[in-house]
């Protein structure tokens, strides 16, 4: 990283907001009492991302990726998740792989976002989520509960989850502008809700081009191929987009 960039640690007492059984790496407090952040000098835009141990190891990757696809300075707060199913789901719901089902504590993550993590940063003129799978779907789930977000992007997002598709119908996203992607591959499973993935999120692009700026773009391959390169990307575009700026490079 070049001079006037920089990454550190901010951390807050706030073993209240999230589960206490939720730990992070082993350490002592909930997951998200401490935001790993990459900071350029005058940056004004802050994006915040929900990041579990296999994303936080590719944030460098990430990081570089953005800056090569926009011409702005930013700020980026990744705050660690350690179970995605308690945390990052906005009502519980059964198992779709696996044996663990979703809890539904959503809300409790946001109330750390919007109360602990923010304060504890530098201001910004504008704010933005975004995220990869669960983390993209609670992106854009979150922005049906405030509209402090300037846009959020959801990276391969989980909107195959039961009930979304009518409760963001009913209760609509309120962000700046949104960004949706998928791989070509993602809804080609036997698991019959994921399979739903594809005309779902096919649907929540055609329901929110009526009332707000919103892209869908296909990447190659399935869930788990370049995630990196589709978080960068969907993060960039909401940058580049803030100021009227579009055209995004790609690097696949």
């Amino acid at each position: 990283m070049s001079a006037g960039k920089q990454y550190r640690s901010t951390d807050r007492e706030a073993a209240d907001l999230l589960p206490a059984a939720s730990l992070w790496g082993g350490r002592k407090h909930a997951p998200c009492t401490s935001s790993a952040r990459f900071t350029e000098e005058g940056a004004r835009d802050l994006i915040l991302q929900a990041v579990d141990d296999h994303d936080e190891s590719m944030l460098d990757a990430q990081i570089d990726l953005m800056e090569a696809q926009c011409g702005r300075s930013f700020q980026l707060a990744a705050f660690p998740v350690a179970s995605w199913n308690d945390e990052l789901s906005p009502w519980p719901a059964p198992p779709v792989f696996g044996n663990a089902p979703f809890g539904g504590g959503a809300e409790r993550t946001l109330a750390y976002v919007l109360d602990v993590l923010l304060p504890a940063l530098e201001p910004a003129d504008r704010v933005y989520l975004g995220g990869y799978s669960l983390s993209g779907f609670f992106a854009l789930w979150a922005a049906t509960q405030t509209g402090i977000f300037s846009g959020v992007a959801g990276v391969s997002p989980s909107v195959w989850y039961p009930g979304w598709l009518e409760y963001e119908a009913a209760h609509p996203i309120r962000a700046g502008r949104v960004y949706l992607s998928l791989g070509d591959r993602e809804e080609k499973t036997r698991n019959p809700v994921m399979a739903r993935v594809g005309d779902c999120i096919r649907a929540q692009h055609a329901s929110l081009s009526q009332r707000l700026p919103c892209v869908l773009e296909w990447n190659p391959g399935n869930h788990f191929r370049d995630p990196e390169k589709r978080t960068a990307r969907g993060m960039a575009w909401l940058l580049e987009e803030s100021i009227g700026r579009g055209g995004v490079r790609a690097f696949f």
